[in-house]
């Protein structure tokens, strides 16, 4: 793939061979801005039921629905038949997070965001150093790999502590 704003911090893509700097886009937290969008972000891999629930709810749901899923490609570097191993190893590294949006439950006394994830079990770097996009930034640029993938472990860290205190606002 070539560089963009949906391309994570420290990945090697085309007009990004020396590692991708810059946040990446939370696409999610935009379309939720406009309070009328129901969006899911899954990875069926890591949680089968989370993504059947997001599916269901979006196809319900009488307006607009985005489902942003984790689905790993070739150019991640992993055997394709891995791929549903690779989703859970994302979310369990912090990489990849889960949650629902539903603008229904807005008023109600069911909150209209769900975070689906826990917090991290597995190593973020040893999680992204497996995946070719990332490794081979480390091969050609070492002086900067690791500067790079602890910028983009901290973005991770820092999203995933903005849906937590979203998930517990009671507005």
């Amino acid at each position: 793939g070539q560089a963009s704003k949906a391309t994570p911090t420290g990945s090697v893509a085309k007009f990004a061979a020396g590692g991708k700097r810059g946040k990446k886009k939370d696409l999610g937290m935009m379309a939720m801005s406009y309070g009328y969008v129901y969006v899911a972000q899954c990875a069926m891999g890591a949680n089968k039921q989370q993504f059947l629930n997001a599916i269901t709810e979006a196809e319900s749901y009488h307006g607009p629905s985005l489902v942003i899923c984790y689905a790993p490609c070739i150019n991640h570097g992993i055997n394709m038949s891995n791929s549903q191993i690779e989703e859970k190893k994302a979310v369990d590294a912090g990489y990849w997070h889960l949650y629902r949006y539903n603008p229904e439950k807005v008023g109600t006394e069911t909150h209209p965001f769900t975070l689906d994830s826990k917090d991290p079990t597995a190593s973020y770097k040893d999680f992204i150093l497996g995946e070719t996009r990332y490794a081979s930034l480390k091969k050609i640029r070492p002086e900067i790999a690791d500067n790079l993938f602890d910028l983009s472990e901290k973005e991770h860290s820092e999203r995933l502590e903005r849906y937590k205190k979203l998930a517990e606002n009671k507005d």
